[in-house]
């Protein structure tokens, strides 16, 4: 692919760096364009804070973007993804839905002699440039942090993203493996997965707290199940003394941390990951064979919160 790359450059370049960015919001055209393809626009930082950022850098860059929502729908997200490829998009920008059934598009794509570039939520294969972080990282933070404060015999329960996201698995690897390691006395009660979603967690963890007498930690795999957990934690009245966890520190999740709601986030750098997507794609442009570029995780609690607001 990297070869075929530097043969396209040239025409990359012309087609693709042009002044202004699209807005399209379903399927339809990207022919000429780099086509943005989201995985639901409603989403607070993948779906917003990262497209917004991709395309006020774009547009600075003079790189003409057009724009897709899946909305939250992996069928019509691998729709827009075959029209992308169909009308000749000069790139593809993936934030995925699905991280396996998203494989043979980007495959197509290669095929295409398209370059695909993969952003927060990776693909789980196919050839494709990334701008990211190491998910395995953020739960290994969560795991030193829990390691640190839960007490002898302490019981957690663990809130997974979407399950077939390699990303979800990986946090979900991170932590499990790390706090088994360090503090093999904590119960990991259970494992459910919460599908990134607010609502989703909040069914969940009211039906674990009907379970379970005693739960020390909530540990999500992002902010927003987080604040679900919270939600249902607040309702049973049970709250109190218990650690939530979540990534991503949003600035709801900063506040949350700040009121003691919340224990730590974890800082997911969106607007690094975007600026790397820029990056590789003025790479392409100009004949060069991008690196894939890594966004570290930090863990953010109330020792260091000052720093990140």
């Amino acid at each position: 692919m990297k070869k075929c790359l530097s043969i396209l450059a040239g025409a990359f370049l012309a087609g693709a760096l042009m002044t202004g960015c699209g807005g399209g919001g379903g399927s339809g055209s990207s022919s000429g364009k780099i086509a943005y393809i989201n995985f639901d626009n409603a989403d607070a930082f993948g779906g917003k804070l990262i497209r917004e950022e991709i395309a006020r850098g774009a547009e600075a860059k003079g790189m003409q973007i057009e724009f897709f929502d899946a909305r939250g729908d992996s069928n019509l997200q691998i729709d827009q993804m075959r029209d992308a490829i169909d009308s000749g998009a000069k790139a593809i920008v993936l934030l995925a839905i699905d991280g396996d059934g998203i494989i043979p598009l980007v495959d197509r794509a290669e095929k295409a002699h398209i370059p695909v570039v993969t952003v927060n939520r990776d693909a789980n294969g196919g050839k494709r440039y990334r701008s990211y972080s190491e998910e395995y990282e953020a739960g290994k933070l969560q795991a030193e942090f829990m390691a640190q404060r839960l007490p002898q015999g302490a019981n957690v329960v663990y809130l997974e993203g979407t399950s077939n996201l390699g990303s979800s698995q990986q946090r979900w690897e991170g932590f499990r493996t790390e706090i088994t390691a360090r503090r093999p006395d904590i119960n990991i009660l259970d494992m459910q997965d919460g599908r990134y979603s607010k609502v989703e967690a909040m069914k969940t963890m009211s039906t674990w707290l009907s379970i379970f007498p005693k739960i020390d930690a909530v540990v999500c795999g992002n902010d927003q199940m987080a604040f679900g957990a919270i939600i249902a934690l607040k309702a049973a009245n049970r709250l109190q003394g218990c650690l939530v966890s979540g990534v991503d520190a949003v600035d709801e999740a900063l506040d949350a941390v700040a009121s003691g709601e919340m224990a730590q986030t974890i800082k997911q750098d969106g607007i690094a990951q975007a600026n790397g997507v820029v990056t590789i794609l003025e790479q392409i442009g100009r004949g060069e064979t991008p690196q894939d570029i890594l966004v570290p995780f930090t863990s953010i609690t109330r020792e260091n919160l000052a720093q990140f607001r």
